[in-house]
């Protein structure tokens, strides 16, 4: 899947950006996609000697020595954590774009627009990697466009079910060393170490964040708050912060990716923007509570999904949660070029759909899914406007192309 959007991407000879959480498998994937080359060079950031050829020459390519007449990939990892990396990108692009390719990839998220420096605009495109996703980890994919014509179609109920797929990403987390370990005590010590290394290393690095310790103790707040709305007024009161504080730290794990965020939708962009908010967790298993964890997991599978369809550019879409003043809510709202599409919710075992789905799907008139965490028939349900489908979340989430 996601060698499809690399090659769709670097055809456009722009330097690819790809970024995603730290140990998701960015640098395995570079790797993979280099053995795609006559010629491939491999330089990270993180290793002392490869930044120290990347700064005491900077124009190395120029005598690089070729092997090969076809243009060879470059791969620079973790760049974005030198000071001057969009200087160096822009510079390096510009000399050598024509005889070599270019993919960087980075944990920290490579925010262009929302920085000071120089522009790199017209010289890249970009793609997100994600822990592993039950959809992604699907043995059989439907088209997009298949997808995008039906989302509840009834080839979403007839496919092999992913059961223990699905249970071992809520247990172990779709990273991959945790997963493929399969054992709960590797994931205890990796996510110990993780979180511990992306504030004390790379978030204490690149960012002027002082009392990591609090910064350390919010995130350790955050899974209990999964499915709920996000008080940062809550938040600052417990860590004796203010609120311009809390909102900051949690803005800087967003950046880093150890959680993301998803807005209400709203008709008027401006009052969507004033409310708050919905936070879910990349680490699964941190969430104790079951009914959370199964809610981040759908979020996760969805966000992966949007994320995908974007970079591929099938489109403008983005994941929402609706809730009316009656405080009624559909956890999840996919929409298209800023219009409703596609409602979904998660629920453990309620397999009747729920009433807040069956209004908001009866006033947008649109396609409608209950996805569930049970071992159940997947059923359509009669709606004021069209059929709900509910179904066992690892029936119909591995369809999501």
């Amino acid at each position: 899947m996601y060698t499809d959007i690399w090659r769709e991407l670097a055809s456009a000879k722009s330097m690819v950006f790809m970024t995603g959480p730290r140990q998701c498998g960015k640098t395995t994937l570079a790797k993979h996609i280099g053995k795609t080359f006559a010629e491939s060079l491999y330089l990270n950031w993180d290793y002392v000697a490869d930044r120290t050829r990347l700064l005491k020459h900077p124009d190395f390519l120029a005598n690089h020595p070729r092997t090969s007449p076809a243009a060879p990939l470059v791969i620079l990892d973790e760049i974005h954590k030198y000071r001057k990396w969009k200087a160096y990108l822009k510079g390096l692009y510009d000399t050598f774009h024509e005889p070599y390719r270019f993919l960087i990839t980075g944990s920290g998220r490579l925010d262009i627009y929302q920085r000071g420096g120089d522009s790199l605009a017209g010289r890249y495109e970009s793609f997100h990697l994600w822990p592993f996703t039950v959809s992604e980890l699907a043995e059989t994919r439907f088209p997009a466009a298949e997808f995008f014509a039906n989302p509840t179609g009834e080839r979403t109920v007839t496919r092999s079910d992913y059961t223990e797929t699905w249970k071992s990403l809520l247990e172990y987390s779709g990273f991959p060393e945790p997963f493929l370990a399969a054992s709960t005590q590797r994931w205890r010590r990796w996510s110990q170490t993780y979180s511990r290394q992306i504030i004390r290393e790379d978030i204490r690095d690149l960012t002027d964040l002082k009392h990591l310790d609090l910064v350390e103790a919010l995130y350790s707040l955050l899974p209990e708050r999964v499915g709920s709305l996000l008080s940062l007024n809550s938040l600052a009161e417990l860590l004796q912060v203010s609120y311009n504080t809390a909102k900051a730290w949690v803005e800087v794990l967003e950046r880093y990716y150890m959680v993301f965020r998803i807005g209400p939708w709203s008709k008027r962009i401006s009052r969507g923007l004033r409310k708050e908010q919905k936070l879910y967790l990349f680490d699964l298993p941190r969430i104790d509570d079951p009914a959370a964890r199964f809610e981040n997991a759908v979020a996760m599978e969805l966000h992966r999904a949007v994320s995908s369809w974007n970079d591929l550019g099938l489109g403008v879409f983005q994941l929402h949660f609706i809730r009316n003043k009656e405080k009624q809510e559909v956890d999840f709202l996919i929409t298209q070029s800023g219009k409703p599409w596609l409602l979904v919710e998660a629920k453990q075992s309620e397999t009747s759909p729920s009433n807040s789905l069956r209004k908001f799907q009866a006033t947008l008139n649109i396609p409608a899914v209950q996805v569930v965490d049970a071992e159940t028939t997947p059923r359509w349900y009669p709606g004021q406007s069209q059929s709900i489908l509910v179904t066992p979340a690892w029936r119909w989430l591995p369809s999501l192309p």
